[in-house]
């Protein structure tokens, strides 16, 4: 028995530090295809960018008078503004919502709510974009042309945008919070803190970088929306005057664009599509800051 133990060990010990070899080869592979497909991406995106780039330069994308590529009008100023008001009203209103819709999920809810309402939470953060923008088109730009012409708004778009982005935080905000050691949060508690103060001073801190995680991923469906915000902002290349002003953001301008672009009107849009990237890019740069920053 004692011999056929000792001999047992080592090979089971073998297994294992196979079975990881074999699991840390996987993970390596799957990192390198993903972050070469984004490479690839990128790469095609800017080399399809590079056409117009060189002829139009940089200064004409935000100084000439309009956007009109075919007859060599690159202004894609008021379409960055759109993108960029779009998206950060949206999270101004969605970062709040989700992350106390987390919060309340996980200390607040009842035990019988908390099964159905992550599920609903999720059932939203799964809807396609293009019902949240049939539902803002038939319901939300008749409400605000009631108040203001013509309803199809930055507005309407970031209110839609809002109602996307929120179940995306709370979903990853939940599971920041999950994440707070139990032994924080009992301190708070014999302190004789009461659930806002402990949210706001133990529980948030504690959770920040999977709440900036939460956000950013949020901003970055913000940013990248189209469909919705195709239906609902009124896609007129202008500035905004006010909120109540029709919008085209750099992602609808695209999808609208792209069927009978040639020349140089198709490298354009594929250069608003590198704008994109850029942002993106940015979002992601910030909140690896912001994350250094806090350890």
């Amino acid at each position: 028995m004692g011999d056929g133990s000792s001999l047992e060990a080592p090979s089971r010990g073998k297994a294992r530090v196979g079975s990881a070899s074999w699991l840390d080869a996987l993970l390596v592979l799957c990192a390198v295809v993903s972050g070469g497909m984004t490479l690839l991406v990128a790469g095609f995106v800017a080399r399809e960018s590079t056409r117009v780039l060189w002829v139009v330069g940089l200064s004409r994308w935000f100084t000439d008078p309009s956007w009109h590529p075919a007859s060599g009008l690159f202004n894609a100023l008021p379409m960055v503004v759109g993108t960029l008001l779009t998206s950060m009203l949206a999270l101004v209103l969605a970062v709040p919502a989700g992350v106390l819709s987390a919060a309340w999920a996980r200390w607040v809810a009842p035990a019988w709510a908390r099964g159905p309402y992550r599920a609903l939470v999720a059932l939203l953060a799964g809807i396609p974009s293009v019902v949240y923008g049939l539902w803002g088109l038939t319901v939300l730009v008749p409400a605000i042309a009631r108040v203001q012409a013509p309803g199809s708004s930055l507005l309407a778009g970031a209110l839609v945008l809002a109602l996307m982005v929120v179940p995306t935080i709370a979903l990853f905000a939940e599971s920041a919070l999950a994440s707070v050691p139990a032994p924080l949060l009992q301190g708070a508690a014999a302190l004789g803190l009461g659930p806002w103060a402990t949210l706001r001073g133990v529980a948030l801190p504690a959770a920040r970088p999977g709440l900036v995680a939460a956000v950013t991923l949020g901003a970055g469906r913000a940013v990248g929306e189209t469909m919705a915000l195709l239906m609902v902002a009124g896609n007129v290349v202008e500035l905004p005057g006010s909120v109540f002003d029709p919008v085209r953001t750099l992602a609808a301008n695209i999808a609208l664009e792209m069927a009978y672009a040639t020349a140089d009107h198709r490298s354009a849009l594929f250069a608003t599509g590198s704008g994109l990237l850029v942002i993106v890019a940015l979002l992601v740069l910030v909140a690896d800051r912001a994350q250094r920053a806090r350890a």
